[in-house]
């Protein structure tokens, strides 16, 4: 979204070139070694579960916490939350910072994780598509009748952000609405009024560009394909069987206690922000809501692809994109990415240099979850604003700070 010229670059540059251009603080205390994420891990259990990192840190985790630490303060951050796991073992687990003046953040404090939510729906199409249920390119006209189009566009094109729809996020119209009633329900019928109301930027499937309205549509052809809502399907296939017990998918604003605190000055003024309706961002039931340790969790799974087949992995990371966008006449660059193999995105990723990400950056919260296949490096990086922070998601700068001293070949280079 971008109601104002300030927010309007922070938002571009989230959904758009951040995307795709395709984008005294708390020590850590001394005790036990961490195993590996799943049953009875990290990821697993929850709040008595998600601690900071309890052993004696060795040269590699101090080195990442002293990097975070510099970050924080560089970037004017009031909190940041971290997790970096290899071959899923914990090397450091922390929150540096503030949650709400005087309440330090910790890293089972919950927060918003937006996009990450696609990655989840793009592994659970894959899956029914291994399972004989659909086809990746059966188009869509049986479940959405009254899409425009809908006997030309694909589960593979609403789930790749080929279908040409434009995006309310960034429709003037949308943000006017959007910035003063920061409370307001929205339905997904009043959502996907605003990318209809223009004709498609190219035909489905011949270009790229982003559009919230393609989850919002993918989540409502799966739930007619299994006939279970969104927010148990996810559980049931993604999170369920990751024992991700922290992830959850809501249809309020509340967030699971403990609350991390979001604060944002998109409105001119520095406020609160993190029970702002998030109904705006994609399908009711799908609006999720994560902590760090969870988070890594995700990134190791979704890019290692450990729900699926081998050949559905390659899917994810490749439906067919590369190659396709880039400017014309209809559909402007800044719009039309161009997909190239080392930038590109994916089923409901982004690949970036060979890491598999994403980064949601909204209403105040910032997040990445990163991992690079070749390393089985799993970065997890939340962070939240003071007045002076710069825009965009600088969560996902601290994160390059660290691939960048762990995985100096591979630069997650988000610019």
């Amino acid at each position: 979204m971008r109601p104002t010229p300030t927010r309007s670059r922070s938002r571009r540059a989230l959904l758009c070139a951040a995307l795709l251009a395709l984008t005294v603080q708390t020590a850590a205390a001394p005790a036990l070694a961490s195993g590996p994420e799943g049953p009875g891990g990290p990821g697993g259990h929850g709040r008595s579960d998600c601690v900071r990192t309890e052993r004696p840190l060795d040269g590699k985790a101090r080195r990442i916490l002293d990097i975070t630490r510099r970050a924080k303060s560089e970037l004017k951050l009031k909190s940041v939350e971290l997790r970096v796991t290899v071959d899923g073992h914990e090397v450091v687990t922390d929150a540096l910072g503030e949650s709400m003046t005087g309440v330090p953040a910790e890293p089972d404090m919950h927060f918003r994780a937006g996009s990450v939510v696609f990655a989840h729906i793009g592994t659970v199409l894959l899956q029914l598509v291994e399972e004989g249920r659909v086809g990746l390119d059966d188009t869509v006209e049986r479940w959405l009748p009254d899409l425009p189009k809908a006997n030309r566009i694909t589960l593979r094109m609403l789930a790749s952000n080929t279908t040409g729809l434009h995006d309310y996020v960034t429709d003037p119209a949308f943000d006017a609405e959007l910035l003063p009633h920061p409370f307001r329900q929205w339905t997904p019928a009043q959502l996907l009024a605003y990318p209809l109301k223009h004709s498609f930027w190219y035909e489905p499937g011949t270009s790229w560009s982003y559009s919230h309205a393609n989850y919002l549509l993918l989540v409502q052809a799966l739930e007619k394909i299994t006939g279970t809502r969104i927010d148990k399907l996810v559980k049931e296939r993604v999170t369920g069987p990751l024992h991700m017990r922290d992830t959850r998918n809501s249809f309020t604003p509340d967030i699971p206690r403990p609350v991390l605190h979001a604060f944002t000055s998109e409105r001119g003024l520095y406020e609160e922000s993190t029970f702002w309706n998030p109904s705006w961002t994609t399908a009711p039931g799908a609006v999720i809501t994560t902590h760090i340790c969870d988070l890594a969790t995700s990134a190791r799974a979704i890019g290692s692809g450990e729900l699926l087949s081998y050949r559905s992995y390659r899917t994810l990371l490749n439906p067919g994109t590369v190659g396709l966008g880039g400017g014309t006449a209809r559909c402007p660059a800044s719009i039309c990415l161009k997909q190239t193999e080392a930038k590109h995105f994916g089923l409901g990723v982004i690949v970036i240099n060979g890491w598999v990400l994403q980064n949601p950056s909204f209403s105040g919260y910032a997040a990445i979850q990163a991992y690079l296949p070749s390393e089985r490096l799993a970065i997890a990086v939340s962070a939240t604003k003071t007045p002076t922070t710069p825009d965009g998601n600088q969560a996902e700068v601290v994160a390059r700070r660290i691939a960048a001293a762990l995985a100096p070949n591979d630069p997650l280079d988000l610019s």
